[in-house]
Parts: structure tokens; C-alpha cells; sequence
């Protein structure tokens, strides 16, 4: 696989946060200290991550986590960071719903202390299938584990969907629900195509993206159904695993009201991303795993409800993926990293797939 070098996520200065960390926590836990603060090679490209102990002998956990909102200075991934909606989303999934995640901590909605607004929550031990390289590659935990135990992470990851959009109660969940006018699904797509218009503002249009929209509204369902509280990253690289089995469901900036099928067409597609992406480097990778029709089966079976549709949600997920993949790029260009191409659409590393879906033969064969 051929990429860019990784774009830069940040124009911060690790000691100068570790130096306001260490302050900010003392207000209120009087006496602690940040200890071990790093921040991991992981990083993601979207809100920032810090790693710190909390040095003090009545820390309600040992270990935490901050998610920090995105530097306005490093080209944002997303135009808005709404760390309160996150850490609500957090809470209610754990209050009212048995899906594992992190205990949230502290909200701090100041931007004085760091310079943005951030939140804390508990730390969990265990694995993640790693995006670099990604799991689906020779040498990865995952990779090298035998069919029966992937099966049993596929079965729990699944689970995770099912039980989350049963258990989650909606009238809590109104929150989530997106501006605009339609229904759930209508308007997640309205949000879709303001975040496309954002990320080209000023820049070159990408001919493919809107053609994939045009592809959406010919595919639309009837009847997208009653919406439930998606997770809206969900894939197997934001959870945690102890062994094979989940402890963690991570990365909650993209929940919304929404159809179920969002977050299943999410769930198939961003596996064959790395998929793809594997067997075009002349790796075999993971083909039998979290394959769709097993997905879906194995979803209705858990909840009685078969995925409709899938055709327009994998599409779905495939172009929300590459709006993402686009403003990426242009952030890399914006900071010298990448020249930007005369064809805008392959600056998106799926375009042949997305293409492929446009025109109604990707899923074929």
C-alpha cells in the first residue's frame, strides 16, 4: 500500500499542555498531578488524545484518557467539536445500556485551561485492531489469530450494534437527533452534503462524490424505518478488546438518531476499505470476516429486524468515508505535505470502489 507520509494532526506543544493539564486537574481533584502524560503515535486526525495517571491517593481511576477538541490551527477534520454532545452521548450509553464503555470523568467546556474544550474518562486496558497497517494485514494481532476467534470477536462486535440499538432509549437520546426537516435519515444525508460543501469551499469539487449522491437519492429506501441511537463510528478499530471479547467502545463524535442500517452499512463497509486496500498489495487478508451477508444475518437473528437496503448504506458509508478521506488530503496539501492532483477524485484512496458502487457492480460476483 502506497500512502503520503501521516498528515500532521496538531500545532500544539506537548509540554505546554502537560504543563496546563497538571493545573486544570488540581482544580478539581486539590493536590493531584498529571503523571506519564503522552500522547500515543496513534493519534487520530480528528479530536486529539492524552494519555496521563492521576497521582494522587483518592483518583477515582488510576489511568484516564482526555479527548481533546481539535486545534483550529491543524485544518480540522470536522467544522464543529461538540465535546459536551460527546460526553452526554458517553454517559447515556452507560447508564442505559449494558455496552461497555469508558467511565466519563470530567467535562470542561472552558476552552480556557487548554485552549479548547476537552473531557476525561477512565482509561481501559486491553487491544485494538490497529487502521496502521491495518489489521487486515500480515502481522497483525487480528491477522494471526485462527477463524474460530475472529468469529468470536465478529459475533460480540455485532452484538455491540444489536444491543445498543435496542437498549439505547430514545426520548434520552433526542439530543442526537440532527437539524433540518424529513425524517432521521433525510436529514443525516442533508448533514452529509453541508459537510461536503464545507470541505470543498473555495477548493476543487470532486465530480465522484457528488455522483454518489445523485447514486443515493435514486437508491433511497421507502422506508428507512424508526430511527435508534447510532454509534456512527462503528467500526472494530474504536473497540477495545480483552482477548477477543469487546471491553470498550470508543470514538463517539459521529452519534446521531439515524436508521440502524447506518451503522451496519459503516460496520461491512470500513472492513472492506482495509480489505481493498490489502488485496490490491497482493495480500489474501481477511475476506471471510465481517463479511455482509454474516453481518446481517447474524443482526436479524439478534434482534428481529433484517437490514433493509444495504445497497444504499454501504454506498452511504462509502461516501461519507471519502468526504472524510477528501478533507484529509486537502489538510495535507494545506500543510505542504501533498500536492494536490488534477483529478480531485483520487485524492480519495477508495475511488475505484466508491466508483464501482455508483454504478451498481461493487457487491456483484
Amino acid at each position: 500500500m502506497t500512502t503520503a507520509p501521516r498528515p500532521r494532526t496538531s500545532t500544539r506543544d506537548p509540554e505546554e499542555l502537560t504543563r496546563r493539564l497538571t493545573a486544570w486537574l488540581a482544580t478539581r481533584l486539590p493536590g493531584a498531578r498529571a503523571a506519564g502524560v503522552t500522547v500515543p503515535a496513534s493519534n487520530g486526525m480528528s479530536s486529539e488524545t492524552l494519555l496521563f495517571d492521576i497521582d494522587h491517593p483518592e483518583a477515582p481511576v488510576p489511568s484516564c484518557v482526555l479527548r481533546l477538541a481539535a486545534d483550529p490551527a491543524a485544518y480540522t477534520v470536522f467544522p464543529v467539536y461538540d465535546m459536551g454532545r460527546q460526553y452526554r452521548t458517553l454517559k447515556l450509553v452507560s447508564e442505559r445500556t449494558d455496552v461497555p464503555v469508558p467511565r466519563v470523568l470530567w467535562l470542561e467546556e472552558d476552552p480556557g485551561p487548554l485552549g479548547a474544550p476537552f473531557f476525561v474518562m477512565e482509561r481501559i486496558a486491553g487491544r485494538v485492531p490497529p487502521d496502521v497497517m491495518p489489521y487486515t494485514y500480515e502481522g497483525s494481532w487480528l491477522h494471526a489469530a485462527s477463524d474460530a476467534e475472529r468469529e468470536r470477536l465478529e459475533a460480540a462486535t455485532v452484538g455491540l450494534l444489536a444491543r445498543l440499538h435496542d437498549q439505547a432509549p430514545l426520548p434520552e437520546a433526542e439530543f442526537l437527533a440532527l437539524p433540518g426537516r424529513g425524517d432521521a435519515l433525510r436529514r443525516h444525508v442533508t448533514a452529509q452534503r453541508a459537510y461536503y460543501a464545507w470541505v470543498i469551499e473555495g477548493l476543487a469539487r470532486s465530480p465522484l462524490i457528488e455522483a454518489a449522491f445523485d447514486r443515493l437519492e435514486r437508491l433511497w429506501p421507502r422506508d428507512p424505518g424508526a430511527p435508534v441511537l447510532t454509534w456512527g463510528d462503528a467500526r472494530i478499530g474504536n473497540v477495545v478488546y480483552d482477548g477477543f471479547e469487546p471491553v470498550a467502545v470508543l470514538d463517539w463524535e459521529m452519534a446521531a438518531l439515524a436508521p440502524r442500517e447506518v451503522d451496519l452499512g459503516w460496520t461491512v463497509y470500513l472492513h472492506r476499505f482495509f480489505q481493498d486496500l490489502t488485496a490490491g498489495s497482493g495480500q489474501r487478508g481477511l475476506p471471510g470476516f465481517l463479511r455482509r451477508d454474516r453481518v446481517e444475518a447474524r443482526y436479524a437473528r439478534l434482534t428481529g429486524h433484517t437490514p433493509r437496503d444495504m445497497d444504499f448504506y454501504t454506498l452511504y458509508a462509502a461516501l461519507r468515508h471519502a468526504i472524510v478521506m477528501l478533507r484529509i488530503a486537502y489538510r495535507q496539501a494545506y500543510f505542504g505535505e501533498v500536492a494536490v492532483p488534477a483529478d480531485p477524485d483520487t485524492l480519495i484512496l477508495h475511488h475505484d470502489s466508491l466508483r464501482a458502487m455508483v454504478q451498481g457492480t461493487y457487491w456483484v460476483g
